[in-house]
């Protein structure tokens, strides 16, 4: 991101802040559709994430980790958004894949392993990311999410199984 750019979104100019918006985006959104499913939810926390952005990067000391920063902001709305609707974890003993369409359409249209997230239960595909994507320890994913050390560690390893059966049913 250039730093003139970032400079004046610091003095609130619309157009530097329109093509920051314009430039992170996509890239942002793509965050967000890890955690959540409905784009709805994903388009409004996209939203709060942006307002979040252009409110606080006053506070931004170091202009060269406005992407990082901005990530880690659309993270926390994720999250705050799944806490809020109260997303659900899963037992060991579940057969639970939430789907939306059919795995072969879905793998065969996005051609990205990632896609195979969203026939995973919100909280274990949130752990899974936070984990295994963001590099976030299980004693942190434990205090953002307000479950135990135990709990983070038996859904990632729920979700690592699912995945697993997915990849292995798919042929992947």
């Amino acid at each position: 991101m250039e730093r003139e750019l970032l400079i004046e979104c610091q003095r609130s100019n619309r157009s530097a802040q329109r093509k920051v918006y314009e430039k992170m985006a996509s890239r942002l959104y793509s965050v967000c559709r890890r955690y959540l499913k409905n784009d709805e939810d994903i388009e409004e926390v996209l939203a709060d994430t942006f307002y979040k952005i252009f409110t606080k990067i006053t506070q931004l000391q170091n202009l060269d980790t406005f992407e990082g920063w901005a990530k880690k902001i659309a993270v926390n709305e994720c999250l705050q958004k799944l806490r809020a609707t109260k997303a659900q974890f899963v037992s060991m003993d579940d057969d639970f894949v939430e789907t939306s369409g059919t795995l072969s359409e879905s793998i065969s249209f996005e051609k990205d392993i990632l896609s195979l997230l969203n026939f995973l239960p919100e909280g274990c595909r949130a752990i899974f990311n936070l984990f295994a994507i963001e590099g976030y320890p299980h004693k942190e994913i434990a205090s953002m999410l307000s479950i135990s050390e135990g709990t983070s560690k038996s859904q990632l390893n729920f979700a690592r199984k699912k995945l697993q059966e997915l990849l292995v049913n798919q042929n992947i």
